[in-house]
């Protein structure tokens, strides 16, 4: 089901029952000696969401939810099993053919250090976009673009003659930034910015990500597990849990009113700053494999409000009781018993709640 966006004549982009499996079995002849099925991992599994233009919507999970399998399917990096993406009310496959639609799309990737080609200079690294579209084919032309985009990005146009390996985490990080807005997008898929860096330079790349968007109008996919991080840059927020949206809400309503069992789990693993000494009640068990997920809920092995409609029926993503602007898969909040209850010792995780 489309989530409840504003009200906008076309989405920058949308998904519907986006879908992608991967084949992990062994090889034919070893599976046909241990007489062995095919084994599928369900990456991400019906993923539905819309994106409105000037806006950022941020993914959040636990590694392995299938985050950034997210990032690289609405960029055409990998092809959907299942669903499709529409990009500005265009298929993504009729997108991707075009260039002149194709270069308003970048990726900015999560590791700074991986990203970048070490052989080449900074102003190459830069200007590659601007020659495999053809937007400036003067040379010179090229050259003052790029000293624009470093400084746009809070570097020197001097740096343009340096190699990668010249500069700190975040320097390279601003390069990736300015490498993918050299083609002029409208729309960047940003795949965990900023996990790699250092607390004081992770603030320094957000905030110059929100100035850029308030002065160019982009549009943000936001990849993070960091809910701190999300909170600053968000205007909505998308909880996945193995392959699934499970909650999709408003960036202030989600931390303020967090609905689905999994999501306030996850708020209950933010330090509390204030030392208030508030009982903490963290998730029992472990996140099940892709590869062989439970029936029903994929959640409910974990869940203390489970019964036997969670562990048969998969639940849809609708409008939650008592807060409509938020969808949230569960059949709790759906039928009204989602009040948190202590779960037994047995179910909790380490020694003792308040010890953690």
């Amino acid at each position: 089901m489309p989530d409840l966006a504003p009200p906008q004549a076309t989405p920058m982009l949308e998904t519907e029952d986006l879908a992608r499996y991967f084949d992990v079995s062994r090889p034919w002849l070893q599976r046909v000696l241990a007489r062995e099925p095919r084994r599928t991992l369900r990456a991400v599994d019906g993923v539905s969401l819309s994106i409105p233009k000037g806006t950022t919507l941020s993914l959040v999970g636990e590694s392995g939810c299938g985050k950034s399998t997210v990032a690289r399917l609405v960029v055409g990096l990998y092809s959907p099993t299942r669903g499709r993406v529409l990009f500005d009310g265009q298929y993504l496959e009729q997108a991707r053919a075009d260039a002149a639609q194709r270069r308003r799309m970048q990726m900015i990737f999560q590791d700074p250090y991986a990203s970048l080609n070490p052989r080449w200079r900074v102003r190459d690294i830069i200007a590659e976009p601007i020659r495999a579209f053809g937007l400036l084919p003067d040379k010179a032309a090229q050259a003052a673009k790029v000293a624009e985009l470093l400084t746009q990005v809070g570097l020197s146009p001097q740096d343009g003659e340096k190699y990668p390996h010249e500069f700190s985490g975040g320097q390279r990080q601003r390069i990736s930034i300015a490498r993918a807005l050299s083609s002029n997008p409208e729309f960047l898929v940003c795949d965990e910015p900023t996990s790699a860096l250092d607390v004081s330079v992770q603030a320094q790349i957000l905030n110059l990500m929100k100035d850029l968007q308030q002065r160019l109008g982009l549009t943000y996919l936001f990849i993070s597990h960091n809910l701190a991080v999300v909170r600053q840059v968000s205007d909505r927020v998308g909880v996945m849990y193995l392959g699934r949206l499970v909650e999709l809400a408003p960036a202030e309503t989600l931390f303020s009113t967090p609905r689905h069992p999994y999501t306030r789990a996850l708020m209950e693993a933010i330090p509390d700053l204030e030392m208030s000494g508030r009982q903490r009640i963290p998730v029992g068990g472990e996140v099940p494999s892709p590869i062989n997920p439970p029936p029903g809920c994929p959640f409910h092995p974990r869940c203390p409000l489970a019964n036997a409609r969670c562990r048969a029926e998969v639940p849809a993503l609708i409008p939650a009781r008592g807060t409509p602007e938020a969808l949230v898969a569960c059949h709790a909040v759906e039928e009204g018993r989602d009040e948190p209850e202590a779960p037994p010792p047995a179910q909790r995780i380490g020694t003792t709640a308040t010890a953690l």
